[in-house]
Parts: C-alpha cells; sequence; structure tokens
C-alpha cells in the first residue's frame, strides 16, 4: 500500500525493484505515479478502493488492475475506456459475501450471471474475487464455506490471494 505515502517516500522502494503498489484514491494516484510509471512500464498499480464511475476513464488510464468491481454500470464504464485506450486491466469482481446491506458487492447468488456478462458482453478480464466477510464472523470460516463460488477453473489466484489478505490484515466493516 502506498495510499497517503509521499513520491519521495516510494521511490526508494521502486529502487529496490518492488514491482506492486495499491492505491486507493485516483486521484492521488494519478498525482503520484503518472510521472514514475512513464519512466518504469514495469510498475503495477492496484485500485484497491471503491471505484466511482466518474472516476473510471482517469483509472484506467493509471492503474493496471482494480480490485472493485461491483457493479454493471461499473463494468460496461470500465470496458469503454478500456476500448478507447486500447488498454486491458487485470479485475476482480467484489462479491458481498455476507450480503451485508452496508456493504457493496455483486451478492453471491448473482455472481455467475455478472461474470458470465463481464467477460461477453464487456470483454473484461476478470482475474478473480474481491470478499471482505462479515466482521462478527471467522474469515476463514467463512471462505472456506464459499470456496467453491469462483467461477474460475482454476481460480486464477484470485480468490485465494484475496482470502490471504483478508484473513491476514482484517479491514474495518
Amino acid at each position: 500500500m502506498s495510499k497517503t505515502f509521499s513520491k519521495e517516500s516510494i521511490l526508494p522502494l521502486v529502487d529496490h525493484g518492488h514491482t506492486d503498489f495499491g492505491e486507493n484514491k485516483v486521484q492521488e494516484a494519478e498525482d503520484k505515479w503518472t510521472e514514475i510509471k512513464l519512466n518504469k512500464k514495469y510498475l503495477q498499480l492496484h485500485m484497491i478502493g471503491k471505484l466511482q464511475t466518474n472516476k473510471v476513464k482517469q483509472a484506467v488510464k493509471i492503474f493496471d488492475y482494480i480490485h472493485s468491481l461491483d457493479s454493471t454500470k461499473l463494468a460496461k464504464k470500465i470496458s469503454e475506456e478500456q476500448k478507447k485506450i486500447e488498454k486491458k486491466l487485470k479485475i476482480f469482481i467484489q462479491i458481498n459475501i455476507g450480503n451485508e446491506s452496508q456493504k457493496s458487492g455483486i451478492l453471491i447468488n448473482e455472481l455467475d450471471q455478472f461474470y458470465n456478462m463481464c467477460i461477453k458482453n464487456f470483454d473484461l478480464n476478470i482475474i478473480g474475487l474481491m470478499c471482505l466477510p462479515p466482521a462478527e464472523i471467522d474469515p476463514e470460516e467463512c471462505l472456506s464455506q464459499k470456496a467453491g463460488l469462483c467461477p474460475f477453473e482454476d481460480e486464477s489466484g484470485g480468490l485465494k490471494m484475496q482470502r490471504k489478505a483478508r484473513v491476514n490484515y482484517p479491514t474495518s466493516s
């Protein structure tokens, strides 16, 4: 995570070979990373927070991954902007694994339909799922019960990677 850190704080990490960084605000990422990524094209930038549709144009330009695809409207907008600049992002579908009204994300019973729509209608490169289990439930228990829901033949590492991140680094609800 490089959010809230200055460009000057991040550059030593880049110089030491770190290649992947996460941001949760599009404007901050643009300000910080545009120049750096021009000179270091191998860097991979991850959008890890809620992405608003009015920020998609800028997000598609600067990010390589989006970890929070949570609606048809957002999928359509990402698809449109990718086509304009001939770029293909790696995308995680955010699922609302606990069906919590206060959290965004695709409901489990809508996942297959949403995934197929993203692939067929919007030509998105869906590589995995991003899940935030309810805070009051043991994340391992919740995710192991839902492990079979991943529509990917080999789970693309997505569910496993996000699962480990959530279990080891709990987020607030």
